[in-house]
């Protein structure tokens, strides 16, 4: 075949080359994947360690109470959520019985102090009579018979006027029980605090406790100053945590909202509650009382305690690395990956000691296949799903 009649063929496989080539590179080329993507910029990035398990919003002074005395309830003033003072009555139990039991109480002391001062009288007059006599007997006028008689009967009176004080004393301490006895009809407020629950209601009746079998309580007290978090923690993170050591708190009731704490107890044992989960609870107490005492008991709770922290250093996204410490980067439409030296770390932000410039766009959308090292890729618009 002559090289005249080869061109003609050249050409034309040149072009059918060069049209698929075109095509690859235009209505066959792999579209760009869409990827969301954070800068690397300088800021605070902080150690931390979290609960193991749910924690728990937790009251240190919460009483449940009941009456030390049965009988039917004829007052409850105070209802769920009512704020109330030391000393305020909660509860009041129908008290006739115990008013009348008082006054006869008092009636008989009154008996009994007048038969002691009568019982007395009389001793200080055989006393005296003594006296007398004795002083007869001197000068020979009354016989020795008659002295021994008088003596006896100073001494019978002194011993009346002993029973007369006792008996007086003994009613005294008859009023006290009573006074007592009333008192217990009576359910009065041990702190201030507010009313978590009742449970019972005017003219149901409420029964003693019998030893060693405390009855049901008819009232949640709690002192919502004293409010504070139980959290436990892992094991492992036990000897790092410390008393006094700033922490944040979040509540399932308050979603978004972190709250500024410290802590305030560390158990000195692990529980062990299964053998795959030991744990060691600490408490913390909000620094803001007024947050706190608006919490309310029983809620679930996550405890986040800051071991250390460093401002100003180069931190990305801890939502961004991928095993071994690299990273994908958005670098002229491809991503490349970087391995990057690292410092702290919580589940926010992980500082960067090297590896990485600052203002490189990190990749954060890591949740697909086709996002990987060499991919076609482009910055995923605000908005765009």
């Amino acid at each position: 075949m002559t090289v005249r009649r080869l061109w003609p063929r050249l050409a034309l496989l040149a072009l059918l080359v060069a049209g698929v080539v075109l095509l690859r590179l235009t209505v066959f080329a792999a579209a760009a994947i869409p990827v969301r993507v954070a800068v690397a910029q300088k800021g605070l990035v902080e150690e931390t360690v979290t609960n193991s398990r749910a924690g728990t919003v937790k009251a240190r002074r919460r009483a449940k109470l009941a009456p030390e005395t049965g009988g039917r309830v004829v007052s409850l003033p105070h209802r769920r959520g009512s704020r109330v003072r030391q000393g305020e009555l909660l509860l009041q139990v129908q008290d006739s019985v115990q008013r009348a039991q008082l006054s006869l109480a008092e009636d008989d002391r009154k008996v009994a102090l007048a038969q002691r001062d009568q019982a007395c009288l009389a001793a200080d007059h055989a006393e005296r009579e003594g006296v007398r006599t004795r002083g007869l007997a001197a000068q020979g006028i009354v016989s020795t018979d008659q002295i021994d008689g008088v003596d006896s009967q100073a001494r019978t009176a002194e011993a009346a006027c002993r029973a007369a004080r006792a008996t007086a004393e003994r009613a005294e301490s008859a009023v006290r029980l009573a006074r007592a006895q009333l008192r217990q009809t009576t359910l009065l407020a041990p702190f201030d605090g507010i009313v978590a629950d009742t449970f019972i209601e005017e003219g149901e009746w409420t029964s003693p406790s019998p030893p060693a079998l405390p009855i049901p309580p008819v009232l949640d007290l709690i002192d919502t100053r004293s409010i504070y978090v139980s959290a436990p923690m892992d094991e492992v993170d036990s000897a790092r945590i410390r008393k006094g050591q700033p922490a944040r708190v979040t509540v399932d009731s308050r979603p978004g909202q972190h709250f500024p704490a410290h802590v305030v107890e560390v158990a000195p044992y692990v529980l062990d509650r299964l053998e795959q989960n030991r744990t060691v609870e600490i408490e913390l107490e909000l620094d803001d009382p007024a947050v706190a005492a608006s919490l309310l008991p029983g809620t679930s709770a996550d405890a986040e305690v800051i071991l250390s922290a460093k401002d100003g250093v180069l931190r990305v996204p801890t939502s961004a690395l991928l095993e071994g410490g690299k990273v994908l980067v958005l670098d002229r439409g491809r991503l490349v990956e970087e391995s990057l030296r690292l410092g702290l770390r919580n589940w926010d932000f992980t500082e960067v000691r090297g590896g990485l410039e600052p203002g490189a766009r990190v990749v954060v959308s890591l949740d697909r296949p086709e996002v990987k090292a060499g991919a076609k890729a482009r910055e995923q618009e605000s908005g765009q799903s």
